[in-house]
């Protein structure tokens, strides 16, 4: 039996990578593989089959943390006679690379564009040159990046940003596999039971409902968002899910005289049913590797509005596609005209697009059969 390790600093259920990592191991487990998962420390069992290395982590700062997981990652790898091993975190080297964060210099230039000009953002990119865990994560990101076998981007997007930030990349292999939505969860509704939704929600029929959802704001473009709405007709409202404060974006909502406008629900249960409510999920974000919500929303048939930086704009048409997310002119046309439009139906994934689980797991049996 093939020995196999996965290294995530986190063994969870609660997060994109996280809840990705856990359904991976139980999937090679559960293909007659050994799989251990190498990881600082566990908040959830592990999936039947998995076996847990507890590396630990010091009760010191990020970068310590940082830095600690991957010597003991490295320590554990090289001690364990691993026939395969699959980097999720920040480990210097392993034989599968999944990249779902994307490059951290593209990131910087990119998000730098969600805080305004002048002395916010200029403090906002000094803070983050000044941190000692952003100078280890570029080294790590490169070290990682140099020591593997197979490289696999989450999105289109991420691969071109990975080609443009580490040229050596254009000779290895590079793979893009998308995150694929649970197509059982995410599914459409008929318009009666959409407008039960509705109802539940204290919507009429008329009202044009928008919603979109994260938890850091200012990189989803909440601000623009709402900048958007105060040119959209008076009967459209905003639903906001998720976020961890939002005291200034309501600020703004109240300073623009959309205080009834936009309604911030805190963290949704069921997403499905919000995605069916609503006439246009939007996400204008400022840098999105692959956002889940987009094709979440698409799988439940509605209509989407993104922006060109989310690596899941790939499945929209382009004139739903905003270029710049700060233009809020140009995004509120484009709500504009996609609430205008038929909805959907039931999205169908592209049959040439690699997506889900299996495209790794075939992968993984194709790299232990090649010496």
């Amino acid at each position: 039996m093939s020995r196999v390790a996965l290294m995530l600093p986190k063994l969870s259920t609660y997060g994109g990578v996280e809840g990705f990592a856990h359904r991976l191991a139980g999937a090679l487990a559960g293909d007659g593989l050994e799989v251990d998962f190498l990881c600082a420390r566990q908040e959830t069992p592990a999936p039947p089959g998995v076996r847990v290395v507890a590396l630990g982590r010091p009760p010191l700062g990020r970068a310590a943390k940082i830095a600690w997981f991957a010597f003991a990652a490295e320590r554990a790898r090289r001690r364990g006679g691993y026939a395969l091993t699959c980097g999720l975190g920040k480990t210097p080297r392993q034989d599968l690379l999944r990249m779902s964060g994307g490059p951290l210099a593209k990131f910087w230039e990119l998000s730098a564009r969600a805080y305004a000009p002048g002395l916010p953002r200029a403090w906002k990119m000094l803070r983050r040159r000044l941190a000692p865990e952003n100078a280890l994560i570029r080294a790590l990101e490169r070290r990682a990046l140099e020591n593997q076998r197979v490289c696999v981007a989450v999105s289109h997007r991420v691969r071109d940003w990975l080609l443009e930030a580490h040229p050596f990349l254009a000779g290895r292999d590079l793979r893009v596999i998308y995150n694929r939505p649970d197509l059982a969860r995410f599914s459409p509704v008929d318009e009666a039971g959409r407008a039960a939704l509705r109802r539940a929600m204290g919507l009429d029929g008329q009202r044009l409902l928008i919603a979109t959802a994260g938890t850091n704001f200012a990189l989803k473009g909440l601000e623009p968002l709402i900048r958007a709405l105060a040119l959209l007709p008076g009967d459209a409202v905003l639903h906001v899910a998720g976020g961890r404060n939002p005291g200034r974006f309501r600020a703004l909502a109240e300073t623009l005289g959309l205080g009834g406008r936009v309604v911030f629900l805190g963290r949704v249960a069921d997403m499905a049913a919000l995605y069916r409510a609503c006439d246009v999920f939007c996400l204008p974000s400022f840098y999105d590797t692959c956002s889940n919500a987009v094709v979440e929303a698409l799988a439940c048939g509605t209509r989407v509005v993104s922006s060109r930086d989310n690596g899941s704009s790939f499945f929209l048409p382009p004139e739903r596609v905003v270029a710049d997310p700060g233009d809020h002119e140009a995004l509120a046309r484009a709500i504009e005209a996609t609430a205008a439009a038929p909805r959907p139906g039931a999205f169908a994934w592209p049959h040439n697009v690699a997506s889900g689980l299996e495209p790794y797991r075939a992968l993984v049996r194709d790299m232990l059969e090649r010496p």
